[in-house]
């Protein structure tokens, strides 16, 4: 693709995107609330929470798509706010619904974006060519958008948000709607990209994707920053084991949660449509685990699976949160007030 070698030596410790006290409001419901965060040059940056936690308020503001209620954030030293039009020339955006014009074919699509980056003509038609490339999209470049797959579609606004060769990079869901192939596609187009110097904030709730891929790890619920670091300092903060079970029929779960009320180091997390029941049981595993199998021998429940193992991003946000990554609404993100636009068009 480019590598730019000035960006190939920026120092690590150099935070490229800055937020100091963001607070953006809905009418009553407060979306995010006084939220400090900083990413660094060349890293990329996990921002997780459940739906509704103010994921999407946080990108839509840094990427000038939306004004904050207060609190002032930057990337690489300019102000989202006053210098708007400056800051738009310097990003990218994949939002969570594909952004693409139908009537135009794909690479239509990706020259229309290199012009509004005011780019020549021939320039945006290279950078488009060169974009569909990497997406595996070339032989439907002269194709309507209208003819593409969901998950082609996915691909070209990903594509989209390249054209201009960003500094920064938010990615909001960006693997949603995509088949497993592709989405370990993006996975390695995201390294690949972090690797020839770009910075970028993901927003996700696939777990595993902020697991494999994200330097350093935000969490967020209600509007509230409530956890900040990399995937290991955040599994820590459960310490020790936790005991997995999976039932054979899930209707036996309830009696299950029941047997072995007491076990552990805290509130066990039962997921219903798996039929798996999951307890931090800290530093006591395998004795946890012998009075688990002990005290289910007095039962007919048959067991599928039972296991220990360490704690998973997935038990570190339960255990933050209290819910699952997909639970909640995004019923107020992305409403309300927006900028007046100058220069480059929102896509």
């Amino acid at each position: 693709m480019w590598a730019d070698p000035s960006r190939l030596t920026l120092r690590m410790a150099d935070p490229i995107v800055i937020t100091e006290g963001i607070t953006r409001s809905f009418g009553d419901v407060e979306a995010l609330k006084s939220v400090d965060l900083q990413v660094e040059k060349g890293s990329v940056f996990g921002l997780l929470g459940p739906n509704g936690a103010g994921k999407t308020t946080m990108v839509r503001i840094l990427a000038t798509l939306l004004l904050p209620t207060a609190g002032r954030a930057t990337v690489d030293g300019l102000d989202v706010v006053t210098d708007a039009e400056e800051v738009r020339f310097r990003i990218g955006l994949a939002g969570q619904n594909a952004a693409v014009d139908e009537n135009l074919t794909g690479l239509e699509n990706l020259e229309m974006v290199g012009r509004l980056y005011h780019l020549p003509k021939d320039e945006a038609r290279r950078r488009g060519r060169d974009v569909l490339d990497r997406f595996d999209l070339s032989e439907a470049a002269d194709r309507p958008a209208t003819t593409y797959s969901g998950g082609m579609r996915r691909r070209l606004d990903l594509a989209a948000s390249l054209v201009g060769r960003p500094d920064v990079l938010f990615l909001d869901e960006p693997t949603t709607g995509l088949d497993p192939r592709s989405r370990l596609d993006v996975w390695d187009f995201i390294r690949e990209l972090q690797q020839e110097g770009t910075t970028l904030m993901l927003t996700t709730q696939y777990l595993e994707e902020a697991d494999q891929l994200a330097d350093r790890i935000a969490v967020i619920d209600h509007g509230t920053l409530i956890a900040e670091g990399t995937s290991d300092e955040l599994k820590d903060r459960i310490g020790g084991e936790v005991l997995e079970l999976h039932v054979e029929d899930n209707a036996d779960l309830a009696q299950v949660t029941e047997t072995l009320a007491g076990i552990g180091t805290g509130e066990p997390n039962v997921d219903v449509d798996s039929g798996s029941l999951r307890i931090p049981v800290g530093t006591q595993g395998p004795t946890a685990l012998l009075d688990s199998v002990r005290r289910l021998s007095d039962t007919n429940i048959q067991l599928a699976e039972i296991a220990l193992h360490r704690p998973t991003l997935d038990d570190v946000f339960l255990s933050l949160t209290g819910k699952g990554a997909e639970d909640g609404q995004e019923s107020q993100e992305g409403q309300g007030d927006r900028p007046k636009r100058k220069g480059r068009k929102e896509r």
